[in-house]
């Protein structure tokens, strides 16, 4: 039996339906972007700075309005997606990442010279903006939106999104733009959210999931009562699998799991994707599988958190599970009291028996902006690249993803600073130095879980890696490490 799960993926209320394979050679053409991702209004460039802020206020405000509203429908989305696009020039561009047909061979120079192009680009805007020239960065903002499309290849989408989070930056409006673009919650009943879709499609998002589970399962597998506690539980997409995988134990072995999901407050009162639809989901899930469950809601943002909310039972095992969370916790870069620090040792005086983590590996957290736009570059340019393996390129999932995830995150990092600064990663040598410092030892993943997953990329392109590195695994898109997975005690 797998320790990773079940490969069946629960339909509906559940989990995604399958995704459409994306291996077309057709050419197809997408116009380069000539305007704003995220809003319809004139290009960023004025000679008057307060305009342009206040320009920019009021489009914001349009799009909390119309953009991402929760009952938006797909032809609502489409049509806006059909309005950020030029319809009067043409680019042609392929589908596939395995193109193999002498006509892709033949556009291989140009666009490899285009991706180079784009970064030089995109970094003299970048370079130019440090050194305090405005002006001159928002003129040159506005020439960068009628090159790139956000339904070309790789480097055309980040590029594009690249140049909003710059123009957000210049606009002083990264802040507000992060808030409004809404990645956890989904639009209605039927619809994920987009976090959830882009861990469903990106494999290396949904393989730290599996690793961490891994871990899980084979921590307690001799213990009849397990206590999980996650501080970010998302749409509870994780759990999915690892109730899946409990439910192939022999009787006689399977625990009883209790689930404590911890999220901020106002998580209870949305309509659709809150604390309590996730415990009611996952609830009939375990009960259509005969998996003793019982699910714990926590409404409080993670730095106010005390063990007497957590209800921990002598009698269970308990379990930590950080998953793409501990980056949100600011540290002593940003603030006297170290968030990050004071959650593990918290976590440290629980005793717990394993703690879990998955991290998206790149340094965003205390390098310097320049230094900060090109890990951003480097790394989600690989994440839209691995999209290619999965998503066809006007797949209406896929431009939810980018727009409202993998954007939400480019603005951030890009175009804000201190405590407005939300998406601080670390690399995973770091995280090492930071579970030492707080007395956890490592827990090296098991070879039964890497050979699990290891069996499981191979079902994906071979362009995925996984690598076992200081008792961690690492996910990867070809030399790009993009997640790590790593377990402690």
């Amino acid at each position: 039996m797998s320790l990773v799960g079940s490969q069946d993926r629960y339909i509906g209320r559940y989990s995604l339906k399958s995704q459409s394979d994306n291996n077309s050679e057709e050419h197809e053409s997408y116009p380069p972007n000539n305007g704003y991702l995220f809003m319809d209004e004139e290009p960023l460039c004025s000679s008057n700075l307060e305009d342009e802020n206040n320009t920019m206020k009021l489009k914001l405000e349009e799009l909390e309005r119309v953009l991402f509203e929760d009952d938006i429908d797909n032809t609502q989305l489409m049509e806006i997606d059909s309005s950020w696009i030029n319809p009067t020039c043409d680019v042609m561009l392929h589908d596939s990442p395995k193109e193999s047909s002498s006509s892709a061979c033949s556009n291989l120079t140009s666009i490899n010279r285009s991706n180079e192009t784009s970064e030089r680009l995109l970094f003299d805007c970048a370079t130019l903006i440090s050194e305090g020239n405005v002006k001159e960065a928002s003129i040159m903002i506005d020439d960068l939106r009628k090159r790139f499309s956000i339904q070309g290849d790789p480097s055309q989408r980040i590029a594009a999104y690249m140049v909003e989070a710059l123009a957000a930056r210049v606009a002083t409006s990264g802040k507000s733009l992060y808030k409004t673009l809404k990645c956890k919650e989904p639009p209605s009943n039927d619809r994920l959210a987009a976090m959830q879709v882009l861990f469903e499609v990106c494999p290396c998002f949904r393989f730290g999931f599996m690793a961490a589970n891994g871990a899980i399962i084979e921590a307690c597998k001799d213990e009849r009562k397990v206590h999980i506690i996650d501080f970010d539980i998302n749409q509870g997409s994780q759990y999915i699998t690892l109730i899946q995988t409990l439910a192939n134990l022999p009787d006689k072995t399977r625990p009883h799991l209790r689930l404590t999901g911890v999220d901020d407050p106002e998580s209870v009162q949305r309509s659709v994707g809150g604390l309590n639809l996730i415990g009611q989901r996952l609830k009939a899930l375990a009960e259509d599988l005969k998996v003793s469950f019982e699910f714990h809601p926590v409404a409080s943002n993670t730095e106010v958190v005390s063990p007497l909310m957590l209800d921990c039972r002598t009698d269970e095992a308990l379990v930590i599970n950080f998953a793409f969370q501990l980056h949100h916790m600011p540290d002593e870069s940003v603030s006297t009291v170290n968030q990050r620090d004071q959650l593990l040792r918290l976590v440290k005086s629980l005793n717990p028996k394993l703690v879990t983590i998955v991290e998206q590996d790149m340094n965003t957290n205390t390098s310097p902006f320049l230094q900060r736009f090109s890990e951003a570059y480097n790394y989600y340019y690989a994440v839209f690249d691995s999209l290619n393996a999965t998503l066809p390129r006007d797949s209406m999932d896929r431009l939810s993803v980018e727009n409202q995830c993998l954007a939400r995150d480019l603005v951030n990092i890009v175009a804000c600073e201190g405590e407005e600064r939300i998406e601080r990663y670390e690399v995973a040598g770091k995280w090492r130095a930071r579970m030492t410092m707080a007395g956890f030892e490592s827990c090296p993943m098991s070879h039964n879980v890497n050979d699990s997953i290891r069996k499981l990329i191979k079902q994906y392109s071979e362009r995925f890696t996984l690598k076992e590195e200081t008792g961690s695994l690492h996910f990867g898109w070809e030399d790009k490490i993009l997640i790590v997975a790593s377990a402690w005690r």
